[in-house]
């Protein structure tokens, strides 16, 4: 996950315990940086990346929300501090554990590609675009679902209405936020294509330059986008101006014509806006010691990723593992789930995913078997056949290493009835297309 890991913020609503073991000095090394373990008290709690964000989603529980009104709030909040991994022009996967009745139900938000969409779209003349250019144009953009999978969750869950959670967000665009090392680092290494872009220049490379540390960042065209959701609702952009303004964006890329940059355009259309919905998936569900473990099911890999994993781990004898022997195993375990799903996992409207038996006990069973405390499997590994398993496998024949890269954020909220809100949203890249939608404050 990319976004910044160095500076995780958990807030705790009221007074609270933090139960943490003390640091152990590593035979030979420096000691270990003290964990806060656990998290103990009332209220509700808000674990975001971003400080600002999660008092955004403070804010909202204090004033009686829910774990999801405090969740929409995070989010829009991320669309300002954190718009290289999220926003209104992305999408996501959000799931809510109800308290009360113990269930566990998940939305697809992400983006979906625009009907005229085919699938040579990124080859020319019998060639595969490159990859850097088939992002950063029109092609590569998808049917945002953010804004919808807000509503969609308030409507389910919240109790607050979208003008009044998207409050501090906006309130936060158009005061600013500091800018820190991590946001000045992803805005230099997008810097080339983001000068491509006028809309994106003038947001992220003030004065044609890298944004300093320690400076203030506003963006009031995003303040006002998010002024036009809460007082027009989602419709602003499904049905409305700014959506018309993505379209156009997406069809006519306002690349500067100096830029020396091909910037392709893509065949998005008002109607992909007007008809695109979120949808309401099942989720995964394993047991993993005793516990149930849910997530988020195919077109996510999420749920089977993990799943498969934590059933693979489940079948080693952790008790007498010492650390280095448990991170062995946790990260084997993770690397043939890992190969697994980038055979398998795909949308299931095109492709044929064996979601039941990537969790199976029966895969599992074939795969732990590559294991061994005195080796490291290695990459990439072979993918196995869920649906017909077998005993171990050659360990590096047939395997396959995709493109990965650091592309989302995530939140987690808590109120204080105990329900619980996990939430995964994206622009699909860091930066993702690399065009800020004139006017409006957010990348595509």
């Amino acid at each position: 996950m990319p976004a910044r890991p160095v500076r995780l913020t958990l807030g705790v609503i009221t007074s609270f315990v933090l139960v943490a073991p003390l640091a152990q000095a590593a035979p030979g090394g420096p000691p270990e940086p003290p964990k806060q373990a656990e998290a103990i008290g009332f209220g509700g709690a808000v674990s975001s990346v971003d400080p600002y964000a999660t008092q955004a989603g403070i804010e909202v529980l204090r004033r009686g929300g829910t774990a999801t009104d405090a969740a929409v709030a995070v989010a829009a909040a991320l669309g300002v501090t954190e718009p290289y991994s999220a926003g209104v022009g992305g999408g996501g996967f959000f799931v809510h554990y109800d308290a009360k009745t113990g269930a566990v139900e998940t939305i697809d938000g992400r983006e979906t590609a625009p009907a005229a969409a085919r699938e040579n779209m990124f080859v020319e003349n019998g060639q595969p675009i490159p990859f850097d250019q088939a992002v950063t144009s029109g092609l590569g953009v998808g049917v945002p679902g953010t804004p919808m999978t807000w509503q969609a969750a308030l409507d389910r869950w919240g109790t607050k209405d979208l003008a009044e959670v998207l409050r501090p967000a906006e309130q936060l665009a158009r005061k600013g936020f500091v800018v820190d090392e991590t946001f000045r680092q992803q805005t230099e290494e997008n810097q080339e294509r983001f000068s491509a872009f006028p809309a994106t220049r003038d947001l992220f490379l003030p004065g044609g330059k890298l944004p300093e540390v320690g400076s203030v960042l506003r963006n009031p065209d995003l303040a006002r986008t998010y002024r036009a959701l809460a007082t027009q609702g989602i419709r602003a952009l499904y049905n409305g101006e700014i959506g018309a303004d993505v379209v156009k964006a997406v069809n006519q890329p306002p690349v500067d014509p100096a830029a020396n940059r091909q910037v392709r355009p893509g065949g998005m259309t008002a109607d992909d806006l007007s008809d695109y919905r979120t949808n309401e998936l099942a989720p995964t569900h394993v047991t993993y010691r005793g516990l149930d473990v849910y997530g988020m099911a195919p077109v996510s890999s999420g749920g089977t990723t993990v799943g498969e994993a934590l059933k693979i781990l489940e079948r080693t004898d952790l008790a007498g593992a010492d650390k280095t022997a448990y991170l062995h195993r946790f990260l084997e375990s993770s690397k043939i789930g890992f190969a697994d799903r980038n055979r398998w996992v795909g949308d299931p409207e095109f492709n044929d995913v064996p979601t039941d038996e990537l969790l199976s006990e029966e895969f599992a069973a074939s795969r732990a078997c590559l294991i061994s405390d005195d080796a490291v499997l290695q990459t990439p590994v072979a993918a196995g056949d869920p649906r017909y398993p077998q005993g171990c496998q050659a360990r590096t024949s047939g395997g396959v290493e995709p493109y990965e890269g650091p592309n989302t954020t995530h939140l987690t909220v808590a109120d204080a009835q105990g329900n619980v809100v996990a939430y995964t949203l994206t622009i699909e890249q860091t930066g993702g297309s690399g065009i800020v939608v004139p006017g409006r404050g957010f990348l595509l």
